[in-house]
């Protein structure tokens, strides 16, 4: 798999991403971690997207022990990580209720436990998962410019911002931001009409596109729209050569997106893998994206 430009000014990425976004407390374990690291090695992968909050506030440090545990070189891998958002957990009894926090003091404190847990000195793209509306945007914007000026980190990036969030955040800050995770699959192509894409491109940026396969909707799903573009998409299979999800994919690759992938399947890794050998015609992209339409 090819490495490439995150954006003008980011670092250089695998084209699919693996993140740990749907991982739970249940089924993390050092075996599993070992596994999916191991086969995202093996597939070209060096890219992968925590957050604090992932697998019960647990994810970050059971990477960092596998990766530890590895003969592989910390500059040989790509890793983002995230914070501002709370969710409620025993081992957090503070936290009471969901909610964002883009504080000056959680951004540093949950940043220092990043760095702890992953056994890094440095992050190389740093997230704001979803604008908290209550904080003070000067203060955070400073805050985050100071940690890269530090060496902490070494790009900023979004989830989940919309156009006018993202250019909010950006009028208070000194260095660009690099990337904005957004969902994008076959199943949801809001991003598409409301600006997101449109304006990360302009920002010579390339979207991240969270739940690829809409979280196995794609592949699984008896929904009437599903089945429409799944339909499709397996009419298309003989053509390609290709797994219905691979060609799912090819369909966000097409447009210049990387997937960032959360699945734990091994299969449907692969597949997403095997997406960057398809060249999807005009065409066909456009027909998969007027029955995605309804």
């Amino acid at each position: 798999m090819k490495k490439i430009y995150l954006s003008d000014s980011g670092p250089k990425v695998s084209e699919a991403i693996y993140g740990f976004y749907r991982w739970t407390e249940e089924e993390l374990s050092a075996t599993k971690m070992e596994s999916i690291i191991n086969l995202c090695l093996e597939l070209g992968i060096n890219t992968f997207d925590h957050a604090d909050t992932y697998g019960g506030y647990q994810c970050e440090e059971v990477f960092g022990k596998a990766i530890a545990n590895k003969s592989i070189k910390r500059e040989d891998l790509v890793l983002f990580t995230k914070c501002g958002e709370k969710i409620p957990h025993p081992s957090k009894p503070d936290i009471r209720v969901r909610h964002y926090d883009t504080s000056s003091e959680h951004i540093i404190k949950s940043l220092d436990n990043s760095l702890k847990n992953l056994r890094t000195d440095y992050i190389d793209v740093f997230l704001l998962n979803n604008l908290d509306p209550i904080s003070d945007l000067e203060s955070t914007a400073l805050t985050l410019q100071k940690l890269k000026e530090s060496g902490k980190i070494k790009n900023i990036g979004v989830v989940n911002f919309s156009v006018f969030q993202h250019q909010l955040l950006s009028s208070y800050l000194k260095s660009p931001i690099v990337t904005n995770h957004i969902e994008l699959n076959l199943l949801n192509t809001t991003a598409l009409d409301n600006g997101q894409i449109d304006y990360i491109k302009q920002k010579y940026m390339r979207p991240l596109a969270t739940a690829p396969l809409a979280e196995g909707k794609i592949a699984d799903s008896t929904d009437r729209v599903p089945l429409w573009v799944r339909a499709k998409l397996e009419e298309l299979s003989p053509k390609y050569n290709a797994d219905i999800e691979s060609i799912a994919v090819a369909w966000l690759v097409k447009l210049g997106a990387l997937p960032l992938i959360g699945t734990t399947d091994e299969k449907r890794i692969r597949n997403i893998a095997n997406a960057f050998s398809i060249d999807l015609d005009r065409q066909d992209w456009y027909s998969l994206y007027n029955i995605a339409k309804g």
